[in-house]
């Protein structure tokens, strides 16, 4: 059991922890007793350098990959700077969705938000200017298609209006990358949605992009346990990512088990048609992965329960 520090009794800390040294992806923590103990870092700072990791995958900055070896217990070095290369595979068990990190989504509206900052105007003397809400509202009105809700499409179309808004590249096949958008604004989109009905009203929209509200921190469920974003499990050779609070896991059919069964194996270049797809959702299910995709509008890819979408890696 750990301790939690009042600000009065920061230094003491600061003493326990002052000749301790955790390796990379640790911290030093102040047990119950007193004592010093190094635990996995709980939360990297949020700046981006993004590096290759031995295991393949690619990491926001050094932090992330740390804390990630720390928590699975793996041992990832660096591999190289910058994003991992995509390495073609037959197999559906290296198989990745494309996904949303909570990480991404803050970076998008942060972007957004500051686009939308540099066009206000202060009131003059003898002239009104243009405040925070007047810009959402003119946007707003651009790009609603007279319903007085904004899509998915819609939403999309307003981010990219600015190019910084959407210079995420997170990934190396710039097709990815436009799916990421699309994943995002969806993820923006739930941030604020009260009916979920998947479009914003105006009072939605401004609620998303305000800049004094903070998003909450979503855990993906799993089988009675909780799991942090960027989580990883499998199941059978599916890869599911916890991304935004939602399970986000590709949809190919296995082989072995799968291909005994009534529909065809969709392979890597086809997608499932309903009734396969409405099947693998069963089978997948009766393994207690709760996912909660919800469907876009913004890209053809099926999301009932489970994302369809990859990319190698």
């Amino acid at each position: 059991m750990l301790v939690y520090c009042l600000p009065q009794e920061i230094q003491s800390k600061s003493k326990i922890c002052a000749n301790v040294f955790c390796g990379a992806g640790r911290e030093c923590a102040v047990t119950e007793k007193g004592e010093p103990t190094c635990l996995c870092i709980e939360e990297c700072k949020p700046h981006k350098r993004v590096v290759c990791g031995s295991n393949g995958k690619t990491y926001r900055n050094h932090c992330e990959l740390h804390r990630d070896a720390c928590l699975t217990g793996m041992k990832i070095q660096v591999s190289h700077n910058g994003i991992c290369e995509e390495k073609k595979n037959e197999k559906a068990a290296v198989s990745s969705p494309v996904v949303c990190y909570q990480a991404d989504r803050d970076e998008l509206r942060h972007h957004i938000m500051e686009w939308l900052e540099t066009e206000i105007i202060p009131d003059g003397w003898f002239s009104k200017g243009i405040n925070y809400t007047d810009i959402l509202n003119k946007y707003f009105k651009s790009y609603d298609d007279g319903d007085s809700r904004l899509d998915s499409n819609e939403f999309l179309k307003f981010v990219e209006h600015n190019e910084t808004a959407i210079n995420n590249t997170a990934y190396i096949e710039q097709d990815n990358n436009k799916l990421l958008r699309g994943l995002c604004v969806d993820a923006l989109i739930e941030l604020s949605d009260e009916n979920a009905d998947w479009k914003l009203s105006f009072n939605e929209f401004l609620n998303c992009l305000n800049p004094g509200f903070v998003p909450p921190e979503k855990k993906c469920a799993l089988e009675d346990e909780t799991y942090e974003d960027g989580a990883e499990t499998t199941v059978e050779c599916n890869r599911c990512i916890c991304a935004c609070g939602n399970w986000v896991c590709t949809a190919m059919t296995c082989d072995g088990k799968n291909t005994s069964e009534e529909h065809s194996p969709a392979t890597m270049d086809e997608e499932m048609s309903e009734e396969e797809w409405t099947k693998y959702v069963e089978e997948l299910n009766k393994h207690q992965v709760r996912t909660h995709c919800a469907a876009t509008g913004t890209n053809n890819n099926k999301n009932l329960h489970l994302y369809s979408g990859f990319h190698s890696g």
